[in-house]
């Protein structure tokens, strides 16, 4: 099964979110696989002009799903795009 990735934008509605029945309704139906706020950083490379951070983003949520619309579906109830708020899902290729 795929594994997919919900980065938030910062641009939902100002207001408290309560993440918790979201978070655990993706535990109980076993599709989560981490997630987090993202805080400050920076951006480095090896040699030559460094770009600048990507300051839109204010957290992640790891999902397996069985394909992107399966992603997307998961999106009912995430406070964030309840709230109005932006949600880019990008699916995590795997390597192996």
């Amino acid at each position: 099964m795929p594994d997919y990735i919900f980065f938030m934008h910062d641009d939902a509605r100002d207001g408290e979110i309560d993440w918790e029945p979201y978070l655990m309704g993706r535990k109980v139906d076993g599709s989560f696989e981490g997630g987090s706020a993202i805080g400050n950083g920076v951006c480095v490379r090896k040699s030559g002009e460094v770009p600048p951070l990507t300051s839109h983003l204010t957290g992640y949520i790891r999902v397996s799903a069985d394909d992107l619309n399966h992603a997307k579906s998961m999106l009912a109830g995430n406070p964030h795009f309840e709230a109005g708020g932006t949600v880019e899902i990008r699916e995590l290729l795997r390597t192996d």
